[in-house]
């Protein structure tokens, strides 16, 4: 059950925020529309600017002045969505904190729902999507990625959702001890257990602007989402390795049946040989990527660097400003 601070549970929202210019202020009305349907809860509104290069930065400042309940976080540049998730998560002070997406895809009134599920007890409520409004490319890669991941990891990883999610403080502050600069919040916040739920939604259109998860980065969050939660590439290179040494075996067996059976027709073998050996060169190859990747991720590790640098901290009732260093670690 929500714990109590003078009489209101306090309920933090996380929002991480990148290039949002056009459509961010639309969004945070949206939002103070939605929580005036819920009088009975504190709220306080955790904007994290991940080093935005429009006027994003100005128009989450005059929104901090003009609502007391905002504090705006300000990356020094851009460290990605799952790095600015988290430090909102390490700024929230809430008895419950929700995470969403400010490009009103995720829809605020389904935060209330989220709400309701914790209140009526559980410590974790994943929204899940029901449909979406994308390519048909995104959502048949959305769609096989996320069976794909959770029948080869040991964590029981939710279909079809996002980061749009809510955590009990006690869960919060659980995913505040994960410090690994290679993160899938999605995956941590699966793997802690506790109580989880879910409730069901239907993705809106983006209000504006263009998506901030391009191929690119939608393919390295895979990766890091692959490779952060499971072993299975490694046991593939295994299962590849003895699936080429069957296949180097019955080549062998066939040339020696060759010279044997039939000499007359057997030629130097310059195209057996290219094919072992370009087949051979491939497999390798893709073997030492996959150890690549794995060796970069423990590089990254103990370099034990500080995950983002804050410039400042915006809020109501104080001047922009802020040490910049110690939110990191």
């Amino acid at each position: 059950m929500p714990r109590q601070r003078g009489g209101a549970a306090l309920v933090s929202y996380v929002l991480p925020v990148f290039n949002e210019q056009d459509g961010i202020r639309h969004f945070h009305e949206e939002l103070v529309a939605a929580l005036r349907e819920r009088p009975e809860y504190a709220f306080e509104l955790v904007y994290v600017d991940d080093g935005s290069a429009d006027g994003t930065s100005l128009i989450l400042e005059d929104i901090a002045k003009n609502d007391r309940r905002v504090r705006v976080v300000d990356f020094a540049r851009n460290f990605g969505h799952q790095m600015a998730i988290t430090a909102g998560i390490d700024e929230a002070r809430g008895d419950a904190v929700i995470v969403m997406d400010t490009d009103l895809q995720d829809p605020p009134k389904v935060s209330l729902q989220l709400i309701d599920a914790w209140r009526d007890g559980a410590e974790v409520v994943h929204a899940r999507r029901r449909s979406r409004q994308d390519t048909l490319f995104k959502r048949a890669t959305a769609h096989a990625y996320y069976r794909l991941l959770r029948s080869s990891t040991d964590v029981d990883i939710p279909l079809d959702t996002g980061d749009f999610r809510l955590m009990d403080r006690r869960a919060a502050d659980e995913l505040r001890r994960f410090r690994e600069r290679s993160r899938f919040v999605r995956g941590m916040v699966a793997s802690m257990g506790f109580r989880q739920s879910e409730v069901h939604f239907d993705r809106d259109e983006r209000f504006a602007g263009e998506t901030k998860y391009p191929l690119r980065k939608m393919a390295r969050l895979a990766i890091d989402g692959l490779t952060g939660f499971s072993t299975a590439p490694l046991r593939m290179i295994t299962k590849l390795g003895f699936a080429v040494l069957a296949f180097s075996l019955v080549g062998i067996c066939y040339a020696l049946g060759m010279k044997v059976l039939r000499p007359e027709i057997t030629v130097s073998g310059w195209t057996m040989l290219m094919v072992v050996v370009l087949f051979m060169g491939g497999v390798q190859m893709l073997s030492l990527g996959v150890l690549g990747s794995y060796i970069g991720r423990t590089y990254n590790e103990v370099q034990g660097r500080p995950l983002y640098t804050v410039r400042q901290v915006i809020s109501h009732d104080s001047e922009a400003g802020g040490d910049g260093t110690g939110h990191g670690h």
